[in-house]
């Protein structure tokens, strides 16, 4: 639920129907008549064509597809195969290699199919079965990989041959031989996938050679494979293990994860559906969901039409039919934790703060350690050390790349330091002595010292304001804590949690620049939470000694969002915001006190209130 009062300068349409996302999804259709894998498949999506594959034992069916269900057709004629190379279209398809019935032998047999019926044609040169390949019609495609050797043997195969319509000829080497891998594209530009005993290494090929690009997320043989080029593709399904409903796409750069198909599966690479159409439109045919269980499903990945009204970040509309006002954008309550990485050191009762996770830091930490590490979004770098090595202090949790102010903790009760993007310079002191302040709100030249632990002994209510140049006492908090979860900026911030936590574990208290008002306590009475957010009604805080759970607050109310890895001290881990948020540890065994996680959201479709 979100607020019309936040969303400026959005014009609202009137619509009948909500809007669709313009993404790549799975959706389910008519099965297979014989369940079976590591068959033939070619076509498109609405005239696709099935042949062969593995019943057990191997069988000739071959079966047509008119975008719903399918039909049985003639049979192929030379052998029950398993494992086939294969291109083309529904009327116009060949079939090349395979394994042979339940022998195990590799096969050169090649067939062809004219939309009726099957016959015989030129054998490939090489005995060899469990490939990819790639071609859009029966008279010109490649094959590439698979298993060269008789019998059940395992001899990777690295050979690409040509078929120009009449004969086969050879062509360049993959730069890695392997089996089960998946194939799509044109004879002059297509993707070969990881699969068999290959690294997780993919390869493109121009027409002339072969070159390695980018690694998948997911390994895994015997997947399915679609794509119009070496720069347009798809990855389905396979065995990872254990068998996968995963999908990525690739863009001539980068493997993307998408939507994951409905049923894990491993296809096999003979039904890959490089020819089934590319990275908007393939089929995902048959398969084995367990070991010795087959199935017939299918399911086709598709667009919405060009002619659907599609989703916008930021469009707001009221829908006719169900009289609702509603709006895209950032769904926090289906955000999750998902891991950032290890760090190199182990920064113990830390300070951590950034206003994005790609200049989220950690800071100094228990044993005197001086080291400051850096994310950038994807790993953990060094920086510049600190002055004064001390655990327990605060930082400012707002500030932009790359500076950062680092304040109060332990040994060093008042002092206050400034990083620059190379190197840390002393600054005016705080005014109280304080370890376990409350992390950072504000920026490295506007922040805030929320609370602590005195020095002499006492839970502080004490908030301080730097200018960027001198602290200055606030307005207080209304119940001393120390570790309290803060985030936002210098002129609306929020703290809630804390220690002791009996009397002050739910506190919730927001900052308005002038004064600390209590609201709606949050349910999980932990103390030693993370907090982070934009400002004061869009926070959230995770984790904790007692719970794994993270709550977000909306500006009145708490709502119970992804759960950390697991429950323990995160005393001022927090940053980021409240869409992409970042958190470290800071205490725990080796490797534990290392990690830290990153929130994240997705776009969705929201109802509005008119408050």
């Amino acid at each position: 639920m979100t607020k019309l009062k936040d969303i400026k300068g959005t014009a609202i349409q009137f619509k009948d129907a909500d809007p669709v996302l313009y993404a790549g999804t799975w959706s389910s259709s008519g099965a297979l008549n014989t369940a079976r894998f590591t068959g033939l498949l070619a076509g498109s999506l609405t005239a696709g064509l099935y042949a062969g594959g593995n019943t057990p034992p191997s069988t000739q069916v071959s079966e047509e597809y008119d975008g719903t269900s399918w039909t049985n057709g003639n049979s192929m004629v030379e052998a029950a195969r398993n494992d086939m190379y294969g291109f083309g279209t529904q009327t116009a398809a060949l079939s090349a290699g395979g394994v042979v019935g339940a022998t195990g032998n590799k096969s050169k047999l090649v067939e062809l199919y004219n939309g009726t019926s099957w016959t015989a044609g030129t054998d490939i040169n090489q005995t060899r079965a469990a490939g990819g390949s790639a071609g859009k019609a029966q008279t010109a495609g490649i094959i590439f990989g698979g298993k060269d050797s008789t019998g059940p043997g395992n001899t990777d195969n690295a050979d690409t041959e040509y078929w120009n319509g009449s004969t086969w000829a050879q062509e360049a080497d993959l730069n890695t031989a392997g089996a089960y891998v998946a194939g799509g594209g044109t004879y002059t530009s297509a993707l070969c996938g990881v699969g068999g005993n290959r690294p997780a290494q993919n390869e493109s090929y121009n027409g002339t050679s072969w070159s390695e690009i980018s690694e998948q997320n997911t390994y895994r043989d015997q997947s399915g494979g679609a794509a119009d080029s070496n720069v347009s593709g798809l990855i389905y399904a396979g065995e990872a293990p254990p068998v996968t409903a995963k999908t990525e796409s690739w863009d001539g750069t980068t493997w993307t994860e998408v939507a994951d198909m409905a049923t894990a599966r491993s296809i096999g690479s003979g039904a890959t559906g490089g020819q089934s159409g590319g990275a908007s439109s393939a089929l995902g045919v048959g398969g084995q969901i367990a070991p010795g269980a087959r199935t017939g499903l299918t399911e086709e990945w598709s667009f919405p039409p060009a002619t659907s009204s599609v989703l916008q970040e930021g469009d707001m509309w009221f829908n006719s039919s169900s009289s609702t006002l509603k709006g895209y954008g950032v769904s926090i309550a289906t955000g999750t934790f998902s891991s950032g990485g290890q760090t190199s050191s182990l920064h113990l009762d830390a300070a951590a703060g950034g206003s994005t996770q790609s200049s989220f830091m950690l800071v100094s930490g228990y044993p005197d350690l001086p080291t400051v590490e850096q994310y950038d979004g994807t790993s953990w770098t060094e920086v510049g050390d600190v002055n004064t090595a001390r655990s327990l202090g605060g930082a400012s949790a707002q500030a932009p790349a790359p500076t950062m102010l680092f304040y109060g903790g332990q040994e060093g009760y008042t002092n206050t330091e400034l990083y620059n993007g190379s190197s840390w310079t002393e600054v005016s002191e705080l005014n109280t002595n304080r370890v376990y302040s409350g992390g950072g709100a504000g920026v490295s030249t506007a922040a805030l010292c929320v609370g602590g632990y005195g020095s002499p002994a006492a839970y502080l209510t004490t908030n301080e304001e730097y200018n960027g140049s001198t602290w200055t006492e606030k307005g207080d908090l209304n119940n001393g804590r120390y570790g309290g979860a803060t985030g936002g900026s210098s002129t609306s911030a929020r703290c809630v949690a804390g220690a002791p936590p009996g009397p002050v574990g739910d506190k919730n208290e927001g900052w308005d620049g002038t004064t600390w008002s209590e609201q709606t306590e949050n349910s999980d009475n932990s103390a030693a939470r993370a907090g982070f957010g934009d400002n004061k009604d869009s926070f959230m805080v995770a984790s904790g000694n007692a719970t794994a759970q993270s709550e977000f607050w909306n500006g009145s109310s708490w709502t119970e969002v992804g759960a950390t890895a697991g429950s323990g001290q995160r005393f001022n881990m927090g940053g980021g915001t409240t869409s992409a948020g970042i958190i470290g540890k800071c205490s725990g065994p080796n490797p534990q006190a290392q990690s830290t996680e990153e929130f994240n959201c997705d776009n969705a479709v929201l109802t509005v209130t008119s408050s």
